[in-house]
């Protein structure tokens, strides 16, 4: 059954246009066609807030408790992606963890470009501390460009002595944006939906001259010391597995609590495909779990 689903995806993925012959517009729109392909269940509220910097939605499954959250941060390499391409996976994330999910509509490059993104992100966790939330009641999480923004505002809330969330949730996390991994060649054939090529597109989008080797843009060169416990997850079939990698190394050289798994065969982000993957479901209730341990909740 699971060699089955990924094949599907991968024959779905097959009938999709090659990225670079879309524009930025009509990248987004393919993105937010998730809205209709994969529905957020019934049962969750989602309500739409407009919080300091950006609007949000608060996504509340039924039962789940109400003092703690997963501010989640999209992926869609700065450049693409929104609430609605990501609702239902937050959704799933929020059921398998018990809590509320925030789910931050940040601003997108090459119109702002690095750290608009950052800078929300930030805000909207300042935010939630000024709803009442404690800090050791927040996880925050994301995936690919939103895993790499994940551990980017985790460094930031660190620099600027803000209290320390409860941990952080990387699912394919985009960390090194030299986009020099070996990963890139040796993963190349068996991803099929991140290529250097593109990647260099978003790259250029987001931070255009800048150095890319800079911490907060490339998480990956940054002291990582004093970070909360991280879980990260990459699947084995795709080019950023090395940034992966490279993230557990770092984070455990500066003595963060980090788990790092590698599921095989996957690809990019495959928890997004959620209805479509057994994966997908044990890899989010692996999420669950870590986001109640963390919470203290387990």
């Amino acid at each position: 059954m699971s060699d089955k689903g990924i094949h599907l995806v991968r024959e779905h993925l097959a009938k999709l246009p090659p990225p670079n012959t879309l524009t930025i517009e009509q990248r987004r729109a393919q993105y937010e066609r998730a809205e209709r392909v994969f529905p957020t269940p019934p049962d969750v509220k989602v309500e739409t807030i407009a919080a300091p910097a950006r609007p949000a939605e608060w996504l509340t499954p039924p039962g789940v408790r109400t003092d703690a959250v997963v501010l989640y941060l999209h992926g869609g390499g700065y450049v693409i992606g929104s609430p609605r391409s990501h609702r239902h996976l937050a959704a799933a994330i929020a059921r398998s963890a018990g809590t509320r999910a925030l789910l931050l509509d940040y601003r997108l490059a090459p119109e702002h470009p690095f750290p608009a993104a950052l800078e929300d992100s930030v805000a909207a966790y300042q935010w939630l501390l000024g709803q009442g939330i404690a800090p050791e009641r927040v996880v925050v999480a994301g995936d690919s460009a939103g895993g790499g923004l994940t551990v980017a505002t985790l460094l930031a809330l660190r620099d600027r002595g803000l209290p320390r969330p409860a941990g952080g949730v990387c699912i394919s996390p985009w960390v090194d944006l030299t986009n020099s991994a070996a990963s890139y060649v040796t993963r190349a054939a068996a991803d099929p939906i991140v290529t250097r090529d593109a990647i260099e597109g978003l790259t250029q989008a987001y931070i255009g001259a800048g150095d890319r080797k800079a911490p907060l843009v490339s998480p990956l060169y940054a002291d990582l010391r004093h970070l909360p416990p991280l879980l990260v997850q990459v699947g084995g079939d795709e080019v950023l597995l090395d940034d992966a990698r490279g993230l557990e190394q770092r984070a455990k050289a500066a003595g963060v609590d980090v788990t790092l798994e590698e599921w095989p065969s996957m690809i990019h982000v495959w928890h997004w495909f959620l209805p479509m993957l057994d994966e997908a479901e044990r890899a989010i209730e692996v999420i669950g779990r870590f986001v109640r341990r963390v919470h203290g909740a387990a």
